[in-house]
């Protein structure tokens, strides 16, 4: 678990990076083009994975917004064999975007009825 949780924080620091320089693209395509490995994912993957998310999230040294997690969940789940998409939203009044993650088409970090509050911009 340890170790998963060490990725999940470089992944924050590398998606941070991007967004610090408002190079929205560059983090897009990576997560777009993260491959989806070829190997068997273990059952509960999807569990201990968005876990050690959250976990480096507390320990991140700010506040971690919903397009910097989604992107390092949908490309450690990617790592470890899982089909995940981000998914990235936007509701109209008040305008609010989001992005979350799902696999199989469910959402695994975040609450389950937050595709019905947004309609999808996108999927990568």
């Amino acid at each position: 678990m340890l170790f998963l949780v060490v990725q999940a924080y470089v992944k924050l620091i590398r998606f941070d990076f991007h967004l610090a320089r408002k190079d929205f693209a560059a983090l897009h395509n990576e997560v777009r083009n993260c491959p989806v490995a070829n190997k068997t994912a273990s059952p509960d993957a999807v569990g201990q994975i968005c876990s050690a998310v959250d976990m480096a999230c507390i320990w991140y040294w700010k506040e971690a917004r919903c397009l910097q997690r989604s992107a390092a969940t949908a490309c450690l789940l990617k790592r470890h064999g899982l089909a995940a998409q981000m998914v990235i939203g936007a509701q109209q009044m008040p305008f609010k975007a989001h992005a979350w993650v799902e696999v199989d088409g469910r959402v695994v970090n975040d609450k389950p009825y937050v595709p019905g509050m947004y309609g999808v911009l996108d999927r990568c």
